[in-house]
């Protein structure tokens, strides 16, 4: 994926696909993607430059790429809708949690289908 700008609800956000080598926060975070909602910036690693998905096939890379794609848009949304930071301050924001941004990031294209299924858009 070459670089794109997408429009997060109003909000122009860049969208960058880098080598794992060239993204230090990567390997210094474990991380494979982030949301930069200060920058206004998407990052997500190139699978294929990332020597632990090797024994992965292309096809495996590439679905996991949309996933963490999805779940860092899912991240400027709820970022952008004001939810991030006060959602819940005492045990941390729920709107950053990584367990439901991942639920939102996996389930979306399961539930985009049935609203086009039911022409519901």
């Amino acid at each position: 994926m070459e670089k794109k700008t997408v429009n997060i609800l109003g909000t122009e956000y860049k969208i960058e696909k880098k080598a794992y080598k060239d993204e230090p926060v990567f390997e210094k975070k474990r991380i494979d993607g982030y949301c930069d909602s200060f920058q206004k910036l998407i990052v997500f690693c190139d699978l294929d430059t990332f020597d632990r998905w090797d024994d992965e096939s292309d096809m495996t890379k590439r679905e996991c790429e949309k996933e963490i794609l999805r779940h860092e848009i899912t991240h400027a949304f709820l970022t952008e809708s004001g939810l991030a930071d006060s959602s819940n301050p005492t045990d941390g924001a729920w709107a950053k949690n990584e367990e439901m941004v991942d639920w939102f990031a996996i389930q979306s294209s399961k539930i985009f289908k049935v609203f086009q299924e039911l022409d519901v858009l």
